[in-house]
């Protein structure tokens, strides 16, 4: 014996489609699990001590530099955080030298 899967009904010609509840106004047990704010306050500290960890093994690591300043403690940590910041700053940039008018299309 089959069953048919349970749907939603529609609502009747001329009404208004069910609300539906964003996320924000939920209580917090309903929440979808990476917005509730315990949720993101675990990922951004797991993250942060993480990072903290693997820039700590740098002691550990014995390096082979082939510049002098390849090989001072956390240089590829703090490398990348500033090769991330010049990106983003570039791309702000290059948004702004490309940006145009709303009605750039427009005969």
């Amino acid at each position: 014996m089959s069953q048919t899967p349970a749907t939603t009904p529609l609502p009747e010609c001329g009404q208004p489609p069910p609300t539906v509840t964003p996320d924000h106004e939920r209580p917090e047990a309903e929440r979808h699990w990476l917005v509730r704010p315990t949720t993101i306050r675990r990922l951004w500290w797991g993250s942060g001590i993480g990072l903290a960890l693997l820039v700590l093994l740098d002691l550990t690591v014995h390096g082979h530099p082939h510049f002098g300043i390849d090989g001072t403690f956390g240089f590829y940590g703090w490398y990348g955080f500033i090769s991330c910041v010049a990106m983003v700053l570039f791309a702000k940039g290059l948004g702004y030298a490309l940006k145009r008018k709303d009605t750039y299309y427009d005969a």
